[in-house]
């Protein structure tokens, strides 16, 4: 079994990537289950019949009060949870810079013909300019432009692949497209996490959206480490918190060595 999917993937998440790519990537339906049930989707399995168990962090989203807000969705992969926002939000600003899952974001979006999701094809970063984006072709949503991961990823799947990618800092995104800006900004970007808070520090400190963050790293060690650094930068910023697997609210000082796998911050 290959080192990074065998390090951040269960056989089950595998299989089950292995037969959507493979047989039905192409293929479209209407979502039977999961936060985007009975919207419309090319690709993945969301069209079997039966409902696993919801995880903690899609149960958490559900309960968000998301009517009349702009929701920034960093890392939007194939569009699912920029469709769960489009449901209640007031606007949708999706981001998502690797081409092939941009494209099927955008053909999602429009199988839903949704009027308030605007999808943008590049990444949110501390600076503007390129990076070198890295992905398994068979995980192409766990894509990363993060040292660490990318040589994982390119050192021990055979086939990966790896492309230049456009960054900005949010900031300076929204100020000059003219962006709405942020009530809530999910953000899941493989180890990018950090940066990509540095670039939107004004917006943080001005107008103060929650965030909904997925914490990566290539170790256990590198998790935390990122998990103490973004802790202390949201810190700085006024913001509290919240693991969402553990339910309690958690500081730099108080992580240890748990490995949090999702931050509701406010």
């Amino acid at each position: 079994m290959k080192e990074f999917r065998a390090r951040h993937f269960s056989v089950k998440h595998m299989v089950v990537a292995s037969i959507s790519q493979h047989l039905f990537r192409d293929f479209a339906y209407t979502i039977r289950h999961g936060l985007a049930a009975g919207m419309k989707r090319r690709g993945g399995l969301g069209f079997i019949p039966f409902e696993p168990a919801e995880s903690p962090e899609c149960s958490f989203l559900r309960r968000l009060p998301l009517e009349n807000k702009v929701v920034y969705d960093i890392g939007a992969f194939e569009g699912i949870l920029a469709l769960f926002f489009a449901r209640k939000a007031k606007q949708v600003i999706a981001y998502e810079p690797n081409p092939r899952n941009f494209a099927r974001c955008m053909e999602n979006v429009r199988l839903n013909d949704l009027k308030n999701v605007r999808v943008l094809n590049r990444g949110v970063s501390d600076r503007s300019g390129t990076i070198n984006l890295t992905y398994d072709p068979l995980m192409p949503g766990a894509g990363s432009g993060e040292m660490a991961i990318a040589n994982q990823i390119s050192s021990s799947i055979k086939g990966s692949h790896s492309l230049e990618i456009p960054i900005v800092p949010l900031d300076d995104d929204i100020r000059l497209n003219q962006l709405p800006a942020p009530d809530l900004i999910k953000i899941d970007i493989e180890g990018m996490e950090l940066p990509a808070l540095k670039g939107m520090r004004r917006t943080l400190r001005e107008r103060h959206p929650d965030l909904f963050i997925e914490m990566h790293g290539a170790t256990p060690k590198e998790k935390v480490e990122i998990a103490e650094a973004v802790l202390e930068l949201l810190e700085t910023c006024g913001y509290r918190a919240f693991d969402v697997e553990r339910g309690q609210y958690v500081t730099r000082n108080s992580l240890g060595n748990h490995r949090p796998g999702h931050l509701y911050c406010n």
